[in-house]
């Protein structure tokens, strides 16, 4: 039976993956910072029947504790054949007004907690030559947005890492994907938006929000089929594969859009 473990798999886009998996029956790990939230979580799937449900609480920017929650999981339900790195936080303020913690913290959850994550699984995948990977990056990784220099950063990062962990596995029989969802309808996008800076808004609310469910099925539908970039939409899908040729007219007339809110 397929094992999925998920990291960020209490909520949003995580727990709608969650659904899918357990819907096929298969055995579904969920890892995230909070213990209640994880239960309720748990419950709420087991509520809806098919496959088997674990939790384990780790924080995924702690390399030995998020192994030790990954290890105590495969325990139980066997090897992960499916990992989701959902995990991720964002923390929107204008460069020169964030604390280097908060800047830190958001690199450390989106990019490093990916790769502990990652590191954790990864040989036991090689071993037995096969496996999938679901690195969740944003559409803030394509595109750089006022007031969230760090998440960017973090985010960009990881499709650096995809596309070399990529030319790594996939000899060895192991498929490294990654997606770049938009805004999408989770409890974290209502906290995100309180302290969005308008010049941000400008930008991402030129894209209507996608609800939880449709990106958790475009990501699956990717790794049945094995595909490496997951875009959600026609924007997104510009900037990713055409971003050296469009991204000058972009810039230009977010630019012009910024000017507007600054006056």
């Amino acid at each position: 039976m397929t094992h999925v473990l998920i990291t960020g798999g209490s909520s949003g886009i995580g727990l709608e993956v969650a659904r899918i998996y357990v819907g096929r029956g298969h055995r579904v790990s969920l890892i995230a910072r909070g213990l209640a939230a994880l239960d309720a979580a748990k419950v709420s799937l087991e509520t809806e029947g098919g496959g088997q449900v674990q939790v384990a609480a780790a924080d995924v920017a702690d390399a030995d504790a998020v192994q030790a929650a990954i290890r105590a999981c495969e325990t139980v339900f066997g090897p992960c054949d499916i990992l989701i790195c959902s995990a991720g936080i964002v923390a929107p303020a204008r460069f020169e007004d964030q604390t280097a913690a908060d800047a830190d913290r958001q690199v450390a959850v989106n990019l490093s907690g990916s790769m502990h994550s990652v590191r954790a699984v990864y040989a036991s995948m090689l071993a037995r030559h096969q496996g999938r990977i679901m690195l969740v990056s944003s559409g803030a990784g394509l595109m750089g947005i006022p007031g969230y220099a760090a998440y960017c950063a973090s985010k960009f990062a990881l499709r650096g890492f995809a596309e070399a962990l990529r030319s790594e596995a996939k000899p060895r029989g192991v498929v490294v994907s990654i997606c770049f969802p938009p805004d999408t309808q989770t409890p974290q996008l209502e906290r995100e938006r309180a302290a969005r800076p308008a010049e941000a808004e400008v930008i991402m609310g030129q894209v209507k929000p996608w609800k939880a469910e449709a990106v958790a099925r475009q990501m699956v539908r990717a790794l049945d089929q094995g595909r490496f970039e997951v875009y959600f939409g026609l924007t997104l899908l510009a900037l990713g594969r055409l971003a050296p040729l469009v991204r000058p007219f972009v810039d230009r007339y977010f630019d012009r859009l910024i000017r507007g809110v600054q006056r």
